[in-house]
């Protein structure tokens, strides 16, 4: 059992408490030793941003690890160093996974991949997408055609560090929501940030705010105007079996387009790469292709409009100990909702941090029966003083079944629950205590 903000371990975790989580796993046992409404933001209209702005030092360099195989990015990037390989948990046995930033660093890999080879591949330019035979244009075409435009590549170099991934654009005067991971080079720290639009103009850019806990951050392109901002959807609509169309730059190459379906919503997902760093995603699961560079780019759907912000993606362990292996897409990825992407890209804008519903409890996986590796709900281990938890009556040894009428059976799930929601909302939770069961309505706090 560790706090939230140091990185849950095997059974605990922490929710909703401050810190900078994110962490890497071993390949996941059984689901019972894994710790595993902001209103919509978005409609039809374009984004908006606040009036205010500031522009703040990037945070703090963390280690969220999803490196890989390594190949030189586009000029004018140097060349790539290998890096390290991240991994996810979520709640399924043999699946583990890296987030994807990719072009100059390949990810996705259920292994550390430490000392392994760089790995050549052409640069490629950017192009446009467009409509050439409308009688046989499909969803997926009229789709990528709308949203294309708003979806760009970023370049990030530091020292003998540099990788690339992806962006959606969100102002026509150059703000860009990314993933931390892609800013901070897997925590290697921020650097010279370069972004590709669309029609191939390239621009400097500067970083306006990172939030490592949510793997969001937003960038600001210099002397940049006439940009196409993206249309957000309203994630909560999103239904499993939607159309889900996946742009950005796997692996360098620029606006390239993949499609798919929504596997499923409200997924609980732990990427990292140590206990230090966890970060608990409350994700919209897709099969569309999602590899390596592809972090930070856009999900839309079937009109065109970000449902979400890919972030990871899942690979099978491998079953030799201490084997290396590296993947891409198995038809597993995921992405940050549209939601949750815009209400903190507003924030990091306006204040160059963002803030996050504060729960204020350590829990742990339980279950009836410790042997059958099936998780039962989120065991509380400790409920911190003057807390929203401590306010709303729950003690040490509460279970929580739910979240309003969203099922919980392990700790990760409670996190990404609580993650769902924003500061200050109201839920109301379904809590075991002893023989006894009972909701008890809470209304969340705040932390950044």
């Amino acid at each position: 059992m560790s706090e939230y903000g140091t990185g849950p371990g095997a059974d605990d975790a922490q929710v909703g408490s401050p810190g900078t989580p994110r962490q890497q796993t071993a390949p996941m046992p059984p689901a019972a030793t894994t710790t595993p409404a902001q209103p919509a933001y978005g409609g039809h209209a374009p984004w908006m941003p606040p009036q205010t702005q500031a522009n703040v030092p990037p945070s703090p360099p963390y280690y969220p690890g999803y490196g890989g195989h390594s190949f030189p990015a586009p000029e004018p990037v140097p060349a790539v160093a290998p890096r390290r390989a991240g991994r996810l948990r979520i709640g399924v046995a043999g699946l583990v996974a890296g987030a994807l930033i990719g072009g100059g660093a390949g990810a996705g890999a259920a292994v550390l991949l430490d000392g392994s080879p760089a790995t050549a591949a052409p640069s490629a330019s950017a192009q446009s997408v467009t409509i050439k035979n409308p009688e046989t244009a499909t969803t997926a075409t009229a789709a990528a055609a709308k949203a294309a435009p708003s979806v760009v590549t970023i370049y990030v170099s530091s020292g003998s560090n540099s990788g690339s991934g992806s962006g959606v654009v969100l102002t026509d005067d150059g703000y860009v929501l990314t993933n931390n991971h892609v800013v901070t080079l897997e925590g290697a720290g921020t650097g010279t940030v370069q972004v590709r639009t669309a029609d191939g103009t390239l621009y400097d850019a500067t970083v306006v705010g990172t939030d490592p806990s949510s793997d969001l951050a937003v960038v600001k392109l210099k002397d940049a105007s006439g940009l196409k901002p993206a249309t957000f959807a309203n994630s909560d609509k999103v239904q499993v079996g939607d159309i889900a169309v996946a742009i950005g730059a796997p692996l360098g190459l620029s606006n390239t387009v993949t499609d798919g379906i929504v596997s499923a919503t409200g997924r609980a997902v732990e990427t990292g790469s140590s206990q230090d760093d966890a970060t608990v995603l409350d994700a919209i699961q897709t099969d569309a292709a999602i590899n390596p560079g592809n972090s930070g780019g856009a999900l839309v759907n079937g009109a065109g409009e970000v449902i979400g912000i890919n972030s990871a993606i899942a690979t099978v362990a491998s079953q030799a100990p201490g084997s290396q292996s590296q993947s891409g897409n198995i038809g597993v990825g995921f992405a940050i909702p549209s939601n949750t992407a815009q209400r903190i890209a507003k924030e990091l804008i306006a204040d160059g941090k963002a803030t996050r519903s504060f729960l204020g409890v350590s829990s742990r996986t339980a279950a009836d029966d410790q042997n059958s590796g099936v998780g039962d709900g989120a065991e509380i281990v400790s409920v911190q003083p003057g807390t929203a938890a401590a306010d709303a009556g729950l003690q040490a040894g509460d279970v929580v079944t739910a979240v309003g009428d969203r099922p919980v059976t392990t700790s990760t799930e409670l996190t990404a629950a609580v993650r769902s929601k924003a500061p200050g909302d109201k839920v109301t939770l379904t809590v075991r205590r002893g023989s006894d069961t009972k909701t008890v309505d809470v209304t969340l706090g705040s932390t950044s």
